[in-house]
């Protein structure tokens, strides 16, 4: 929660208020919005939605996960849909928005393939997420001491990288369904900033994130 703690000080410093008209304002003690600016105690699911609507930025801002106040804005509903009864959240507030985050990123994805409305591409796109979804739940369920046999693969080949090597066959099959696309002089969607903006309102930041995100790591790599 650093980066919540750090953000929510700032927030309220900006706003130009103090602890007690915040805390007043969020419905708290000053003294908790104190451990919460300070990184001393962890708030509530209720909180961190009052919080955003507070000072009107989104929730992924507030975690330090975007610079744009609005990207991936969460409402309570959404927030509150990835807690147990009780508002106790299923995990962390940070594991609900990265799966919201990759969620919007892959639904603006689909959109423009269903737009495209090519079988061999859309099929494609599925494999190569699928397959990443495949090794992350093999290695957790491995990882929680799981029962092996639950898979037909064996534990060897999926060590030695036979679902990343699916995903790669999948990432060519795309490639060779576009490139046939372009050959057939077929109509691609507008991919302008202010088109997917207008078409993907909310998801589109997250497509934003995801991608700077990714390049931003990607690039790092390259470098070393």
């Amino acid at each position: 929660m650093t980066e919540f703690s750090r953000t929510l000080s700032l927030l309220r410093q900006e706003r130009g208020v103090s602890q007690r008209t915040a805390a007043g304002d969020l419905g708290i003690s000053q003294a908790l919005l104190s451990h919460y600016e300070n990184g001393i105690r962890e708030p509530g699911l209720s909180f961190v939605v009052r919080a955003c609507e507070y000072y009107h930025v989104s929730a992924d801002f507030m975690l330090g996960r975007t610079l744009s106040r609005e990207g991936s804005m969460l409402s309570s509903e959404e927030v509150l849909s990835a807690a147990e009864p009780g508002n106790v959240l299923q995990g962390s507030v940070l594991a609900t928005l990265q799966s919201k985050l990759l969620s919007g990123a892959v639904g603006v994805v689909f959109g423009l393939l269903g737009k495209l409305g090519d079988k061999a591409a859309i099929n494609a796109a599925a494999e190569y997420l699928s397959g990443a979804v495949y090794q992350l739940y093999r290695h957790l369920y491995r990882a929680a001491g799981g029962n092996e046999a639950y898979f037909s693969l064996d534990p060897a080949a999926c060590t030695m990288d036979t679902a990343a090597a699916d995903m790669k066959l999948a990432q060519v099959r795309f490639a060779r369904a576009l490139r046939s696309l372009n050959a057939r002089k077929a109509e691609f969607p507008d991919l302008s900033p202010e088109a997917l903006t207008a078409a993907y309102p909310g998801r589109c930041q997250s497509l934003t994130q995801v991608l700077s995100t990714t390049d931003a790591r990607l690039s790092e790599l390259n470098r070393m």
